[in-house]
């Protein structure tokens, strides 16, 4: 999981609950259609044989188009799974003893709008942080605000990935991109989209090219 030289991708996350034998063909179409840096399969209070299943039918689509598949809360059960990485919120165990657990492993952290909780994740070894929420999002309760002088001020102090997350559309995205955004991660504007997922991940891609 790496950002361009011209700068922002795309980092989806699964809709909060699927099947999985019904969603493999959904999630090939969608990467497809575009640029996706990685994957993050998000299925909160999910059993972990449940989790199992999705990443055994999903992993392998995300792994055939070179897109990074990360697993949320869990590292792990990422770590068993052979997932490429995890996700942790701030309240998902020890980080310090997931960034060993984890290896070489991708770990990313979210850091809600703190800059203190970001500067202890790229202290520990976090190979990204994740800021937000930056708009209204029907997929969590927001409980934190975001600006985009947050991105900046990360983009300019430090040389460790960031992911912007909350209600993040091709519409809304362009001042993200623009505050240096390594990474946009959506969910309703690629898998509620309209016109169905693959436009939704064509719009965003084209939405960051021209910001």
């Amino acid at each position: 999981m790496s950002a361009t030289d011209a700068g922002c991708r795309v980092y989806l996350v699964t809709p909060p609950a699927l099947d999985p034998a019904r969603f493999r063909d959904t999630l090939a179409a969608a990467l497809d259609a575009g640029d996706v840096a990685c994957l993050q399969l998000r299925l909160k209070d999910a059993a972990p044989d449940d989790v199992k299943r999705a990443v055994e039918a999903l992993m392998p689509v995300a792994h055939a188009r070179d897109v990074a598949f990360l697993l949320n809360d869990d590292a792990r059960l990422a770590k068993e799974l052979g997932c490429d990485g995890a996700h942790l919120g701030q309240e998902d165990g020890d980080h310090a003893a997931a960034r060993a657990l984890l290896g070489e492993a991708t770990l990313g952290i979210t850091c809600h709008a703190s800059r203190h909780l970001a500067m202890e994740a790229g202290e520990l070894g976090a190979d990204y942080v994740a800021f937000g929420a930056f708009f209204p999002t029907a997929t969590k309760v927001t409980e934190h605000e975001a600006g985009t002088d947050l991105l900046e001020w990360w983009s300019e102090m430090f040389e460790i990935p960031c992911v912007a997350i909350g209600g993040i559309t091709a519409e809304n995205c362009g001042p993200l991109v623009r505050a240096g955004a390594d990474f946009l991660a959506v969910v309703g504007a690629v898998w509620n989209h309209p016109e169905g997922p693959a436009a939704g991940l064509r719009a965003l891609n084209a939405a960051i090219a021209a910001a």
